[in-house]
């Protein structure tokens, strides 16, 4: 007979947090059930399109230096392409970052006296110098592109009027971010994103419509790229490297618009003709690959979270029982000391560096102190098991990832017995006022 609960006690975990957590997800299975479906559906969806590209073994072929006719790298672009039912797709190793890969497809799409707009509130904290809310070398605003954005409303819902009222003459581009970043707000549907972007090109249809679509590909079956997003942007250590790739990021969408980052990112008159892919093809390929169900292990993983805060008497959004659109789980502390206190069980949880303490320190494009836990085989992978928060009120703590479902659930586990073990939550699984 397997015996789990020697295994867990093992990593420190008491036999009450082991049946605590165990109850919870017994009553999960159902609804993990239905993730495995999408997975099935998108899994299948990648595999048609590694076929419709004539995906071969010599696309898993690196080239160096210049990177002409490079077979693997063309052929990849295709097949994103295919997956997210664009016209194009730029994706390369020489993105860095999914910042990197926003900043490329803003700044490749804009020029002086355009105005870019985001409707859905402020952007993520590392895009604010990307736009130049917070003044920074390179800026949009140092070249001359204003910007303006309108909140959501109190129940998360879109501002239509306000909307209508901020786009004009001089919009270019709207910027809509999926997710919820360092705030508590829903995380938008796709759904919800083809609503909006419905609305406004029934006002202005000749502006270009991105979306961020960082920690969303692979959640439902349809991605924003199929609601009428002229792109959409993100991060191969995020989703759709499925925890393989080493470095990337991707921006699929219309043609003019994916030449026009392609030329920024290397050089006017080369565009996509060059950028080596330098070995990395083999893990770019299998880690979409395997991205569905990747995608799905991280999303039984913020499910689990979420019940098992939501019941102890934490705010966590989304909350227990709403529908999922990302792989982000943010649970609000209201405390420097609970902030502190999961991001340590996280780590202590890692394959990687488990040994070490994560601590809030000066990270670079943040305007607060930032903690963030990551014992990943990828620096930064946030695909894998990992959490982060600003230390800054109201005090929450935003997990995701996990490669597979079991590496999730130990991570939350060691949270909440570190919880337990620093008094943040009470012996009997009550919050500590």
């Amino acid at each position: 007979m397997i015996n789990l609960r020697e295994q867990y006690g093992q990593f420190g975990i008491s036999e009450t947090v082991y049946q605590f957590g165990k109850e919870i997800l017994d009553s999960l299975q159902e609804r993990f059930t239905q993730i495995d479906l999408v997975a099935e559906y998108n899994q299948l969806k990648v595999i048609r399109a590694m076929q419709t590209a004539n995906v071969s073994e010599a696309c898993l072929l690196g080239t160096t230096g210049y990177g002409y006719n490079d077979l693997g790298r063309d052929t990849l672009e295709k097949v994103y392409a295919a997956v997210f039912q664009t016209e194009d797709a730029l994706v390369r190793p020489q993105i860095t970052c999914g910042t990197h890969a926003l900043a490329l497809a803003l700044m490749s799409n804009l020029r002086p006296g355009d105005e870019l707009l985001s409707p859905v509130g402020k952007p993520y904290d590392t895009l604010e110098e990307v736009i130049g809310i917070r003044p920074s070398k390179g800026s949009l605003r140092e070249y001359g592109i204003s910007y303006r954005q309108v909140e959501l409303l109190p129940d998360g819902g879109f501002d239509y009027e306000g909307i209508r009222t901020a786009l004009n003459e001089k919009t270019k581009l709207v910027t809509i971010q999926r997710s919820k970043g360092y705030q508590t707000r829903p995380t938008l549907s796709v759904a919800q994103i083809g609503e909006l972007i419905s609305f406004i090109k029934g006002i202005r249809p000749e502006v270009i419509c991105m979306v961020d679509n960082c920690y969303g590909e692979f959640v439902e079956t349809i991605e924003p790229s199929q609601m009428g997003a002229d792109m959409v942007v993100g991060s191969l250590i995020k989703n759709p490297g499925g925890g393989l790739a080493p470095i990337g990021g991707y921006i699929a969408g219309r043609k003019d618009c994916v030449e026009n980052a392609a030329y920024r990112l290397t050089s006017p008159g080369l565009g996509k003709e060059v950028g080596a892919s330098l070995g990395v093809l083999p893990s770019l390929y299998q880690g979409l690959f395997l991205a569905p169900t990747v995608t799905a292990s991280a999303l039984k993983g913020a499910i689990f979270a979420a019940n098992v805060y939501e019941k102890i008497g934490f705010s966590v959004v989304p909350d227990a029982s709403q529908s999922r659109h990302d792989i982000i789980q943010a649970v609000t502390f209201g405390s420097p000391e609970g902030v502190i206190a999961f991001c340590e069980g996280i780590q202590a949880a890692a394959s990687v560096d488990s040994f070490v303490t994560p601590e809030p320190w000066d990270m670079p494009g943040y305007d607060s102190q930032v903690i963030m836990a990551a014992g990943a085989f990828v620096s930064g992978s946030s695909i894998e098991l990992s959490a982060d928060g600003p230390i800054a009120p109201p005090y929450a703590v935003y997990f995701q990832g996990g490669l597979t479902f079991p590496h999730a659930k130990l991570g939350i586990l060691m949270t909440l017995q570190r919880l337990r073990d620093k008094g943040v939550v009470t012996s009997d699984f009550k919050r500590q006022v």
